[in-house]
């Protein structure tokens, strides 16, 4: 078992949470997207506590802070160039750069971690709420 997989943890709560939100947005007709972040004194991976389900990407853009990471689950359907209805699931790491070197290091961490317990597609970098904006462009470029 790796260290990260030791270091962090998810509860069976979140766990769940995961895969029902995974396995409900397949079949979404807008974006759907929830936000995660580590407890600094348990190291537990939850979803923010919020706990909210958002349907858009201005009231996520709205709703991250300033200088602390978080991981975005997002389910966004797109039209492909060919007329076919895609709904890619990606992990978005948003890492702003007013964040300190602790809260770096321990998103960083458990980056990979997030990505396999979420069973994503693809992870997409964003480091301020402003890079929401070019995520539709950033997912029809797969």
């Amino acid at each position: 078992m790796s260290s990260e997989a030791r270091l962090y943890t998810f509860s069976q709560e979140t766990k769940d949470h995961l895969r029902k939100f995974r396995l409900g947005t397949s079949r979404a007709s807008g974006p759907q997207a929830v936000i995660y972040m580590i407890d600094k004194k348990t190291h537990e991976i939850k979803q923010d506590e919020d706990k909210v389900v958002y349907k858009s990407l201005d009231e996520i853009a709205d709703d991250l802070p300033d200088n602390s990471p978080r991981y975005i689950l997002l389910s966004h359907p797109l039209t492909m160039p060919d007329g076919r209805l895609s709904v890619p699931y990606v992990l978005l790491y948003y890492l702003p750069s007013t964040c300190n070197a602790e809260s770096r290091m321990m998103y960083a961490g458990a980056k990979e971690l997030m990505r396999n317990a979420s069973e994503v597609g693809r992870v997409i970098d964003i480091e301020s709420a402003e890079d929401l904006e070019d995520i539709s462009k950033k997912l029809s470029a797969e």
